[in-house]
This record gives C-alpha cells, sequence and structure tokens, in this order.
C-alpha cells in the first residue's frame, strides 16, 4: 500500500469559513432604518408622489444640502424606496402607495412616530436590560402618555399612527372572524377608532363602540364621523382598569394586552370576560410570539419595546395567552394570523 503524496491536491471540500456579513449587516441596520425615518420626515415621497424630479429640484424643494443629497437619494434607490431613470427620481409603487401624506393609505404617521420618539430612545436599550426601567420621558420625571394627553397635536400624531399599525390586521379581522353571529362589538383602548371603522364598513349590520380615556373623545368622534359611521358607532369615556368595560358581543383588545404586566393582563381578560355574554368572544391582537420563541423577530423586537416604553409590559405566545383567556373561564381559545407581525386569539365565553 503506497503512502499518500502530501503535495497531491485534496478532493475533499475546503473547510468551511465562516463570514461576518451576516452580523455586520445586522449591526448596521440602524443606518438604512434612519434613511427611511429622515426621508419621511423631510416628505422625500409625498414631493415624488406629484412627479418624478432630478436631484436639483429636490435639494431645492427638500432643503437638502447640496454635499448630502446625492448619496441620500441613491441611498433610497439602492434600498428599494425610490427608482431612478436617467436624472429623475420617482417613488416605488409601495413608497408611492404607503408613504405620500395626501393618500389615505399612508402608513408614515407610524414612521413618523418611530423616528420621534422611539429612534432616540432605543439608544438605551443597554440600560434598560440592565435596569428593567423605561427609557422613554419616564426618564426625565414625565410620563409618555400624559405627555401625548397634554399635546393634541401630538396626540393626534400618536393616534394616526396606531391606526397605521392596525390598518391590515383590522381588514384582516373584519374577514377572518364569523361577525355574521354578532350584533354589537366594543374596541376597548380603540384610540382614533381605526380598527372599529374598518370592522363596521365591511359589516353594515353591526354596531360599535370605542372605549377610551377623555382625551382621545374628539379625535375619534372625527374620525368616525370621516367615514359616515357617526350613526353606527360611538364613543365611551373610560378608564378599563377603574371601570367596567361595555357590554357587547364582542370585545377587542388591540395592541392592549402587550403594555401591561401579567397581573395587569389577567384582569384586563377577566373584565372582557365579565362583559360578554355566553357565547361571547373577546378578540386580542398584538405581534404574537411563536410558541418555541425562535422565529418570530417583530413579537421579540416588540416586547423589547414594551421594556422601553413601560413599566411591566411584553409581548408573549399564543399559548401562554391561551392559557390565561382559559383561567379567566373562556371555553375556548385559538390564535389566528393576521396581516404583518399580529395575531389574533379568539376566545369564546
Amino acid at each position: 500500500m503506497s503512502s499518500p503524496d502530501p503535495h497531491r491536491v485534496s478532493a475533499q471540500p475546503a473547510a468551511y469559513r465562516p463570514s461576518p456579513d451576516g452580523i455586520l449587516q445586522l449591526g448596521f441596520g440602524f443606518m438604512s432604518a434612519k434613511v427611511l425615518l429622515s426621508a419621511v420626515e423631510l416628505g422625500v415621497f409625498t414631493k415624488l408622489a406629484r412627479s418624478p424630479m432630478d436631484r436639483e429640484e429636490l435639494v431645492q424643494q427638500l432643503g437638502l444640502h447640496p454635499r448630502s443629497a446625492r448619496d441620500f437619494l441613491d441611498a433610497l434607490v439602492a434600498l428599494g424606496m425610490l427608482e431612478r431613470q436617467g436624472a429623475a427620481y420617482r417613488n416605488t409603487s409601495e413608497a408611492d402607495f404607503f408613504l405620500d401624506r395626501a393618500k389615505p393609505s399612508y402608513v408614515g404617521g407610524l414612521i413618523e412616530m418611530i423616528n420621534a420618539r422611539l429612534y432616540g430612545f432605543w439608544g438605551s436599550l443597554t440600560e434598560a436590560l440592565r435596569t428593567g426601567k423605561p427609557q422613554n420621558e419616564t426618564k426625565t420625571g414625565g410620563g409618555a402618555f400624559q405627555a401625548l394627553y397634554r399635546d393634541p397635536q401630538r396626540l393626534r400624531s400618536f393616534l394616526q399612527a396606531m391606526t397605521c399599525l392596525s390598518i391590515n390586521s383590522a381588514n384582516d379581522m373584519a374577514a377572518q372572524f364569523p361577525w355574521q353571529n354578532f350584533q354589537t362589538f366594543a374596541d376597548a383602548g380603540g384610540a382614533q377608532g381605526g380598527v372599529a371603522v374598518q370592522i363596521a364598513l365591511a359589516h353594515p349590520h353591526l354596531r360599535g363602540c370605542v372605549f377610551d380615556l377623555a382625551p382621545v373623545k374628539p379625535l375619534c368622534e372625527e374620525h368616525i364621523a370621516s367615514f359616515g359611521l357617526a350613526g353606527r358607532l360611538r364613543f365611551v369615556t373610560g378608564n378599563f382598569f377603574h371601570d367596567p368595560l361595555p357590554q357587547a358581543d364582542v370585545i377587542i383588545l388591540g395592541h392592549v394586552l402587550h403594555d401591561w404586566n401579567l397581573e395587569e393582563k389577567r384582569r384586563l381578560i377577566s373584565k372582557a370576560y365579565e362583559a360578554l355574554p355566553a357565547g361571547g368572544a373577546l378578540l386580542a391582537v398584538d405581534a404574537i410570539i411563536d410558541d418555541e420563541r425562535r422565529f418570530h423577530v417583530p413579537g421579540l423586537l416588540i416586547s423589547l419595546n414594551m421594556l422601553i416604553e413601560t413599566a411591566g409590559g411584553f409581548d408573549y405566545t399564543g399559548a401562554d395567552g391561551c392559557a390565561w383567556m382559559r383561567e379567566a373561564g373562556f371555553r375556548e381559545a385559538r390564535v389566528e394570523r393576521l396581516a404583518g407581525p399580529d395575531s389574533m386569539i379568539v376566545a369564546i365565553k
């Protein structure tokens, strides 16, 4: 038997050499995010919705410094937010539909809120992880919601952002749930009424209410009236920890449970149970995390955002949420996927 030739090239594949590309892309992800946030703040997509423009026109229209403009606009092209034909920039179809402030489909209100508040607060994530304390306005002695309620314009922007966040999942709720079997619903913590409006538009037989704090009332009623639904939807003033929930066939807790600690979550679920008739339904909507807690990145990141924003809030798995519903007395609970990162737990009394 001959000895192996030390100079012969091995037929075996080369050893795997790891690449840092994925790690670096993730680490630099904040740069891409901030380019989009600034573009929405500057109104890039709203300007280009009127007509394509070259760089010089955009510099004048947006008040950009010439040094920054080319890289900024071409970065938006590379990120898939703009298209460039010759010297002219134009919106992509998605940017034109969702990021033009003049269109009812505008979701930039949520982007504006992220830019104005969350982007800065997330710079203190490490501190939050070490202390377990919120990193928003409460760090300087203020309160996030108190500040919002004192400033009508900030409150309007926040409520519009919440409507943007909920609109796609609201459409799925309207389509998936058997609303034909029910007559009334109440959206507890329903903010501007975006979810209630979509459900009422899809199901003309339904009557409903939005239950929220007093400062929200004029903005919610304005939103409802703009869709011609004032005869079928009404606003009920109240605090869902201090007051009973409105009685209805269906109660919605949309992006509500994740704001609160476990004891508070259970209290809200119990209050919903008490307000429902036999056969009534609770619909709890959040970015529900997969049961193995391995795959649903948005839900896990939003749960970290609850660390940044709240004293005890967190997102949860479908298994956990269904267990809480059954503990409260609901005879049935199941998870249904909705648009985007959201799912809803449907619990039947």
